[in-house]
């Protein structure tokens, strides 16, 4: 009965719960990076947790907050006059006129004018669903950024009464604890100092670059460089190498020759250069299974899975430390190998 109602009531928290884990995440990794600021913020003003507290919460808005709602409110307005753009092309008359134009497609006109109309609706529907959907999605990271930033606040006050907590409800001593969050602090430091920041620098120097050429919408394939490019690889050319392609048949070789050059020279080197300085001493683990945990937790739980799936790796990794220890630890007690069973 016990075993039946834990279950049951360890399964209906899970669902309370999971709406959160984004924020829960976040605000997680926010305390993890705020914590040195808040620290020092703390050492200045020992009496008052709870204000040091609202300062570090509001120079983390002040950093990183605000810079992301500009962001997003630009790469929008972009999305929306691509979208515009997308629309215009395919204008129904626009391509009838165009097909008109050659009489060999005399025979063809019927079934282009079918298929030119059922498109122009489907991509209607199609944006027409895509606004809504981007107005859910604007207003669902809105409300989740506030909770992030609520609980942020009290992870940073009360983050060691939250780590005693936790240490006094894990099964495990208060050392093999410490080294469980030692890695789990390590490998969030890694994911952010390292993939993401990396991302972000790659990502701004190739929206810098369609800037300075004069290419449509750089913040908008900015933002898309940063996102492609926490893969192997490819990265950020799954973008600049096309658009470099396009500028060459559109005859500016000029143009492609520059993007293409910045592209392969200094977004390329970014990851040589900046990642191995960026991650040293922070994780000890190997490249494959980092990008797997990372890119698993992409497809499991969206752009949290980023961090979470890295994090869930640490916890299993250390946890895995610690059974290695204490199998170890009963073969010295006991004298029995238990990998040998010739000796049981």
């Amino acid at each position: 009965v016990l075993i039946a109602v834990s279950t049951l009531v360890g399964w209906l928290c899970w669902t309370m719960v999971h709406p959160f884990v984004p924020a829960l995440t976040w605000a997680m990794v926010l305390a993890v990076i705020a914590h040195p600021l808040h620290e020092r913020i703390l050492a200045r003003m020992p009496a008052w947790p709870n204000f040091a507290a609202v300062l570090a919460v509001v120079a983390v808005k002040v950093v990183i907050a605000l810079p992301t709602a500009w962001l997003v409110r630009e790469v929008g307005r972009e999305a929306i006059d691509g979208a515009d753009e997308v629309k215009r092309l395919f204008d129904g008359e626009r391509w009838k006129r165009t097909i008109r134009e050659f009489p060999q497609l005399a025979p063809l006109h019927p079934w282009f004018d079918q298929q030119i109309d059922s498109n122009t609706k489907s991509k209607g529907d199609d944006m027409a669903r895509g606004v809504g959907s981007a107005l859910q999605a604007t207003m669902e990271f809105g409300v989740s950024l506030l909770v992030t930033f609520f609980l942020l606040y009290f992870f940073l006050r009360d983050k060691w009464r939250m780590l005693a907590l936790i240490e006094s409800m894990v099964p495990l001593s208060d050392v093999e604890t410490g080294q469980v969050i030692h890695k789990v602090r390590n490998m969030i430091g890694a994911v952010v100092y390292g993939t993401l920041i990396v991302a972000i620098v790659q990502g701004a120097l190739g929206g810098l670059m369609f800037w300075w050429l004069g290419l449509p919408a750089p913040l908008l394939w900015g933002a898309v460089m940063a996102v492609v490019a926490v893969l192997p690889f490819l990265g950020a050319a799954i973008v600049w190498l096309p658009a470099a392609a396009l500028l060459v048949v559109q005859g500016e070789w000029e143009k492609a020759i520059i993007l293409a050059a910045w592209g392969a020279v200094v977004i390329g080197l970014v990851d040589n250069l900046l990642l191995p300085l960026l991650m040293k001493g922070r994780v000890e683990m190997h490249t494959v299974p980092v990008f797997i945990s990372a890119m698993g937790g992409l497809f499991a739980f969206g752009a949290t899975g980023l961090v979470l799936g890295p994090m869930l790796l640490a916890i299993g990794i250390a946890l895995l430390d610690v059974w290695r220890r204490r199998m170890r630890l009963h073969e010295v007690v006991t004298g029995v190998d238990d990998n040998a069973p010739w000796q049981s």
